[in-house]
């Protein structure tokens, strides 16, 4: 019986303490390096279906107006904000979906960086994967933190091997 008494109030504390946080307090963690925002950027969208969203983990690692750039099989390029981004993610129901970094690149200067970061994505995360992706990530450091403002992404086709160049470039 005390055992049960003392779980339940470990877990009260536990749970006040989870939800208690502010979104600075919670996330602070995401934004402190250029290596910590990137790995929270492939976190917050690679998780089972049984795990729910992390929007709000999301729009925290995202400056108010970042941009979304995806270029397709022709070269075509199709921007939008952040939030058209969670539209159909809302609207259909939440598949496995691991995206993983293989590779990273990070120019940084002064205040700006710019990542290059090569990714595969996988419906489970041991499983292998031969659909791969090339993210050109844009950030800056402000009000003591990093903020991603910009990524663009382009997977690779039989066509564009961009993602098998930048795999064999030297860093």
């Amino acid at each position: 019986m005390n055992k049960i008494i003392l779980t339940s109030i470990s877990l009260l504390f536990s749970l006040n303490s989870t939800f208690g946080q502010s979104t600075d307090d919670k996330y602070a963690k995401d934004v402190k390096s250029i290596d910590a925002i990137i790995n929270a950027y492939y976190d917050v969208v690679s998780g089972s279906s049984q795990e729910p969203w992390q929007f709000d983990r999301d729009k925290y690692i995202h400056s108010k107006n970042a941009v979304i750039t995806r270029i397709d099989e022709n070269g075509q390029a199709e921007s939008h904000a952040l939030e058209a981004e969670y539209i159909p993610l809302a609207l259909a129901p939440k598949e496995n979906f691991y995206e993983k970094e293989l590779k990273r690149k990070v120019s940084h200067f002064g205040n700006m960086a710019q990542v290059w970061s090569a990714f595969e994505i996988r419906t489970e995360p041991e499983k292998e994967s031969t659909l791969r992706g090339l993210n050109s990530i844009q950030l800056h450091y402000g009000n003591g933190r990093w903020w991603i403002d910009s990524w663009t992404c382009e997977m690779e086709t039989g066509k564009n091997t961009s993602v098998a160049q930048f795999l064999e470039t030297k860093l």
